[in-house]
């Protein structure tokens, strides 16, 4: 079989390294996909530093991948050869335990990650379960795609599920690699949108992004704030500071909801008085699969979100993965395959 490039981590906190590999035939109900991009993301670090449980290594990362079907197993219908197609977070699940049973699949208690369970995207090639594929719209080149595959979907999953209406307050705290598609997101659902960061540095981005308004967190409270403009009726939280979403609570209206997509291993802390007199509630939010991903696709082909990234080519893999994790990105690293 010819080979391709991969990058691979080959054990827990090793090294990323470029290796060649032999091209293998996908099997029954997979897909083998040409990447031409994929996205680099702050999870990956769960691969090379090794957080996660049962990897088993050399492995490639990357879970934010963008190309087209390269070859077809057995039983893969209605998927051809030649469509550009994503795979994100969401790696594929069990059909079996209690929770696929009732159509939530992305909880799946058996679930796969690419990059995670399998291969991922630091490479020229990868094979997965057709059930993990979702379609690229013609408007979306394959490195607008990327991240839209993981931070785009975790975003405008929430924030559609999130139970604002048009002409609501909604507050996005925190203008990052998640946040700046989440404030895209939030302006063209509709929603007065307030976008919330540390620092007056921001305030120029958030409204070239859309947003109605800014709160600088460093010179202003920003619940007293959000209270001030009738209070937010869901608050996206996409930092990984919980104590910076503890601050944002007072600032939801009656029935508000904080949702959270940023993950911190600190408590959010809150009283419950906090909660119960204006109803309000907190809530995470995975990912999504791969049905959301076409949606969060198709919304962003036609509304015109698109990610603020930095390309680098497969070979500087490890580069672009110390680029990410130092937070100085902007917003979101994309490898370019064959750039």
């Amino acid at each position: 079989m010819p080979s391709y490039r991969a990058v691979q981590a080959t054990a827990p906190k090793g090294n990323l390294e470029l290796v060649e590999r032999d091209l293998r035939e996908p099997g029954r109900g997979e897909a083998r996909i040409r990447i031409q991009a994929c996205g680099i993301c702050h999870s990956d670090a769960f691969t090379v530093e090794g957080l996660f449980p049962g990897i088993s290594y050399p492995i490639s990362p990357g879970h934010e991948i963008a190309g087209v079907i390269d070859a077809l197993g057995a039983e893969s219908e209605p998927w051809r050869v030649g469509q550009r197609v994503g795979v994100g977070w969401y790696g594929g699940h069990c059909g079996h335990c209690d929770r696929c049973r009732r159509g939530d699949f992305v909880t799946c208690r058996e679930g796969r990650i690419p990059g995670i369970s399998y291969d991922g995207g630091y490479a020229e090639y990868m094979v997965a379960p057709v059930q993990v594929l979702a379609l690229i719209p013609d408007e979306l080149s394959a490195v607008e795609a990327g991240p839209l595959l993981c931070a785009g979907i975790t975003t405008y999953n929430a924030l559609r599920h999130g139970g604002a209406r048009a002409g609501d307050v909604v507050g996005i705290l925190g203008i990052g690699g998640l946040g700046h598609l989440a404030v895209q997101f939030a302006v063209r659902m509709g929603f007065r949108t307030v976008a919330i960061a540390r620092g007056i540095d921001k305030a120029e981005l958030a409204r070239k992004l859309g947003a109605h308004d800014y709160i600088d967190s460093r010179a202003e409270n920003p619940a007293e704030r959000l209270t001030a403009m009738g209070g937010a009726a869901l608050i996206l939280a996409t930092v990984t500071n919980a104590k910076a979403m503890s601050a944002v609570i007072d600032g939801l209206g009656v029935g508000g909801r904080l949702v959270v997509v940023g993950v911190s291993a600190e408590p959010i802390e809150v009283a419950p008085l906090q909660l119960i007199g204006g109803r309000r509630s907190i809530q995470g939010w995975p990912s999504g699969v791969a049905a959301d991903s076409e949606d969060t696709l198709a919304f962003s082909a036609l509304s015109g979100v698109r990610p603020m990234i930095e390309r680098y080519p497969l070979e500087r893999a490890a580069e672009a993965y110390a680029r990410m994790m130092s937070g100085e990105a902007r917003f979101r690293v994309v490898l370019e395959m064959g750039a």
